[in-house]
């Protein structure tokens, strides 16, 4: 009951201003000549927009078919259109506050007609000029509620409670307003830090006269200095003394060389392999491991390989310079691959290299550059004469036995065509005493 008793006193105190307040301009003749002001204020704003509009409309419109920055830039424009309203309403109301001022002395109730149409703004502003899902949440739970604070006047009295209302964590002590303030700067910093780093990756990804190793570099360098940046506004906008920022960093220190050793290695090695360039996004990579793949992303943490069947394999970064890479390089690079295949011992095989090495050199990924096909005997097996011929792509066979399968249909079909036998294992059985067992029976 105490609780309930000092809560409706509280609201008693704040009402009964307002209560007064609302007599007072009742019963005032100038208080009416103010309403008759903002009426007038209102008309002639209503009017001005019905002829400016169609105006900025033309002259912000960009051309069909256009692209560009400029072009951006003024579509951006013409969402605020619908905030001319509410805003040359305010403009003629400042203008009549001053004439009012100046002609009675008083003008509380224009005024307070100037504030409400801010508040018309800020919700014009939120309903029809943001789009962003967490901007618009952010003006319709923090916006719109200052501004209806500020229309009724009563804005500086809650800051002022909310600046005196100290929590204490310790030897911790904030205020509930500086608390406030921290999140909404926070949330706004942050989001402005996405924003930021999701376009200049964007410019930075079209550069294409840069390494895809040093794209990826300044994008990285790009996120930290953002972050960073925004963090320590936040730290300032927060009152929070930097110092206590070091302070934070030599613990952080400790804690990676205790703990966190692993994520630092693999974030230094992130750096090496983007400043040097060996590894880059689009090379096809064997790992000692066994893994391999194409690098389809590179993060401060791990690269992401592809394999030919579409799996994902995250391998940490100082995995790269710690153990044994081979890189295949990118798909433009000249690669020699073999393909071995075995004949019957009742061949000419000097007549073998001739057709397989012209059966391989017309297919038409085979290069003659810088060298051509090649046949070489490898070696007498048990049931057949081994053969392999080496031959030059570009590109790599990642799996997909993109030139692998060509290359073997050409040697089976340029055999068969020249009557060579590709032979299977055989066995000769020898039955001893078979004539004394038949002599016996």
């Amino acid at each position: 009951m105490d609780k309930q008793s000092e809560f409706f006193l509280v609201l008693h105190e704040w009402l009964d201003p307002a209560v007064e307040t609302a007599k007072l301009w009742l019963l005032s003749p100038a208080a009416w000549s103010q309403f008759a002001l903002l009426i007038v204020a209102f008309m002639a704003a209503r009017l001005l927009t019905l002829r400016t509009q169609p105006l900025f409309m033309r002259l912000i419109t960009p051309p069909e078919g256009k692209t560009g920055y400029m072009v951006t830039a003024r579509l951006f424009a013409s969402r605020f259109l619908p905030l001319l309203l509410p805003l040359f309403a305010w403009a003629f109301t400042a203008l009549g506050e001053e004439i009012t001022r100046s002609l009675f002395g008083s003008g509380a109730v224009i005024a307070f007609g100037k504030r409400i149409f801010l508040f018309l703004a800020a919700r014009i502003f939120v309903r029809e000029v943001l789009r962003d899902s967490f901007l618009r949440l952010l003006g319709r739970y923090v916006l719109i509620p200052v501004a209806a604070l500020y229309a009724l006047g009563i804005l500086d009295e809650i800051s002022l409670r909310l600046e005196e209302t100290i929590i204490a964590f310790g030897n911790i002590r904030f205020s509930v307003m500086a608390l406030i303030r921290g999140l909404i700067a926070g949330s706004l910093l942050f989001w402005l830090g996405a924003w930021s780093n999701r376009q200049s990756a964007d410019y930075i990804k079209k550069q294409e006269e840069l390494r895809p190793a040093t794209r990826e570099l300044a994008v990285k360098a790009t996120e930290v200095m953002i972050f960073g940046a925004s963090f320590l506004l936040l730290m300032s906008i927060m009152g929070i003394d930097l110092t206590a920022v070091a302070v934070l960093g030599g613990a952080l220190g400790v804690g990676i060389g205790l703990g966190l050793q692993q994520i630092a290695a693999n974030f230094v090695s992130g750096i090496i392999l983007l400043l040097e360039g060996q590894t880059t996004v689009g090379d096809y990579v064997e790992l000692d491991g066994g893994e391999k793949g194409t690098i389809v992303r590179m993060t401060a943490r791990a690269c992401i390989l592809e394999t030919f069947d579409g799996k994902w394999i995250v391998v940490p970064n100082d995995h790269f310079i710690t153990s044994r890479v081979v890189n295949y390089s990118d798909q433009g690079s000249a690669n020699r691959y073999e393909a071995e295949f075995s004949v019957s011992y009742d061949t000419d095989i000097n007549k073998v290299p001739e057709i397989i090495e012209a059966a391989v050199a017309a297919l038409p990924f085979v290069l003659t550059e810088p060298d051509g096909p090649d046949c070489e005997l490898r070696g007498f097996g048990e049931s057949s004469v081994d053969f392999a011929v080496e031959y030059w792509v570009n590109g790599i066979d990642d799996g997909k036995n993109r030139f692998g399968s060509p290359v073997l249909f050409a040697i089976w079909n340029a055999l068969k065509d020249n009557g060579i036998e590709m032979p299977f294992p055989q066995r000769v059985v020898h039955i001893r005493n078979a004539g004394a067992e038949a002599a016996g029976a």
